[in-house]
Formats: structure tokens, sequence, C-alpha cells
């Protein structure tokens, strides 16, 4: 019986786990660059600065902060490891739930996964173009 209202309790906290994670998915036919702009790649790299502000603009207008209002430990946003060909960016749920941004240094092409580390559940997200979500003064 106990086995049987934890599964419930489970179910119920992956839904809401969920439900709390969704995002606005683009196609990736948006996030290449037009042939001009790789004429020219040098102006088209992303810095570390702009992957973080990119992200965050989208967790802005994506995600709920207003829960974290009160106590805004509960949700965050930080760079997380960098290799040649990209930038991850790491936004922390107040569920518990991450969502890593992986952005293309070169093209601003950005992959999203989610994960849920308390039932170790990974899944693609989807993508967006980081160039979408930046400041028209750091293009």
């Amino acid at each position: 019986m106990k086995k049987l209202i934890f599964v419930l309790i489970l179910v119920l906290v992956m839904s809401v786990v969920f439900q709390g994670c969704g995002t606005k998915n683009q196609t990736a036919d948006n996030t290449q660059p037009s042939s001009g702009a790789e004429a020219d790649d040098s102006q088209n790299k992303i810095t570390e600065k702009m992957a973080y502000n990119g992200v965050y603009n989208y967790c802005r207008d994506t995600y709920d902060w207003s829960i974290a209002e009160d106590n805004p430990d509960i949700m965050s946003l930080e760079m997380g490891e960098e290799s040649e060909s990209e930038y991850k960016v790491v936004f922390r749920s107040y569920t518990g739930s991450f969502v890593y941004f992986y952005v293309d240094k070169s093209s601003g092409s950005t992959r999203l996964v989610e994960y849920v580390p308390n039932l170790d559940i990974e899944e693609e997200a989807g993508t967006i173009d980081l160039y979408d979500y930046l400041e028209s003064d750091n293009k």
C-alpha cells in the first residue's frame, strides 16, 4: 500500500514539475545565420556575456519568476561549463529541475535540455535563436 501511495505521489510531482518547465519551442530553421552573415563570421561570435544575457532574457520571458519574489534563492541562472564550440548556461527552477542551455558560439543556435535530478529524467526541450533574445546593443 505504501508503494502505491509513493507511486501516485511521484506521478503527481512529475506532472507538476514538467508543467512548470514548459518552454516556447522554435524550429531549428530559424537558428542559422543567413549567408550574408556567414561572410562576416567575426561579428557573429557569441560572447559569454551575450550567452548569459540572451538566456536571462529568454527565462524572464518564458518562466514565471513571481514565485521567487519572496525568496529569490529558489530560482537562479548561472554559467556552466564552456567548450570550444558552445557555452552552457544553467537555469534552476523553483521546482528543483534544471534547464541547460547549450549556446553555439558561432551561430547563436541554442539547444535546451530539461533535467529533473530527483527522478533522473533528461529530455531535449527544443531550440531557440539567441539573437531573438538579445538587446540590440549586444548584437
